[in-house]
């Protein structure tokens, strides 16, 4: 028995060590590539001992101005995208909770099929759309866009959280004479706010990093971070790699560090919508 659960913990660790090294490989491979000179880089065996240079990072600051207007676009798009998405999902997921009926019910489910539907395959129909109405190439439209993708799943994630907090308490508020919107506003808010953060890691990460959408409907003016990247990539001078591991640095650190920040909340939120009673 002893020999069994001594296999079983040496299984875990193995499996835990696989995926911590399967999920931060790639990342440390860019962090240490921004910070070697560029002959190193791909150096033939791997040189994990250097002398850190921020060369790269200079280059992408006087060659590549367009990269941090592309930081600064992604900042309030997904800024933007999040608290529509927030908004709407808290207000949908709090009807799908406190009411009850055929067309409701059956809605779920075309929520839940909806989030499964490939943005590509909604894209191309939307071009010529958002092109006749004039809001192509802004930020408005990726917002909207953003939003749209997550408000599904956002909606049941917040209808979950919300089914944990007593009806008495709605009850209660609307003795007191507050109204749906007060109640929503008062009561369910402040105690849904661990769903509230967990919809909002989700939207952030996506917005933050999403190429389809912003490739398509962008062009100069609204172009985000990733965009600018992959003209780095297929840059006419040729792959500068350094540089590009400078920027994918740069355009990774906000995101990880809101995701570090957020993941007690994320965790605890989860948790509790995960649970009954």
């Amino acid at each position: 028995m002893r020999t069994k659960k001594l296999a079983i913990g040496i299984g875990k660790a193995i499996a835990v060590v696989s995926i911590l090294v399967w999920s931060l490989f790639p990342i440390g491979f860019i962090v240490m590539s921004s910070l070697k000179p560029g002959q190193d880089i791909f150096a033939v065996p791997p040189k994990f001992v250097f002398s850190p240079t921020l060369q790269h990072y200079v280059q992408l600051w006087n060659g590549w101005g367009v990269f941090f207007g592309g930081l600064l676009n992604s900042t309030i798009i997904t800024a933007g995208a999040t608290i529509i998405a927030i908004t709407a999902s808290t207000a949908a997921g709090y009807v799908y909770s406190r009411y009850s009926s055929r067309m409701l019910n059956a809605s779920v489910m075309f929520l839940i099929i909806v989030r499964l539907v490939p943005p590509i395959v909604v894209t191309l129909p939307l071009f010529p759309i958002i092109n006749a109405i004039g809001l192509n190439d802004t930020h408005i439209v990726l917002m909207v866009l953003y939003a749209t993708f997550f408000v599904s799943l956002g909606t049941v994630l917040m209808r979950t959280f919300i089914d944990q907090i007593p009806r008495e308490l709605d009850e209660a508020a609307q003795i007191d004479g507050a109204g749906r919107m007060t109640i929503l506003r008062r009561v369910i808010v402040p105690l849904a706010a661990p769903g509230i953060l967990a919809v909002a890691v989700f939207v952030v990460v996506f917005a933050w990093n999403e190429f389809l959408f912003a490739f398509i409907f962008t062009g100069t003016n609204a172009k985000t971070a990733p965009l600018v990247i992959s003209e780095m990539i297929g840059s006419i001078d040729g792959v500068d790699w350094g540089v590009l591991f400078a920027a994918s640095t740069v355009q990774l650190i906000p995101v990880l560090l809101f995701v570090i920040f957020m993941n007690r909340y994320l965790v605890a939120g989860l948790t509790a919508g995960a649970t009954k009673g």
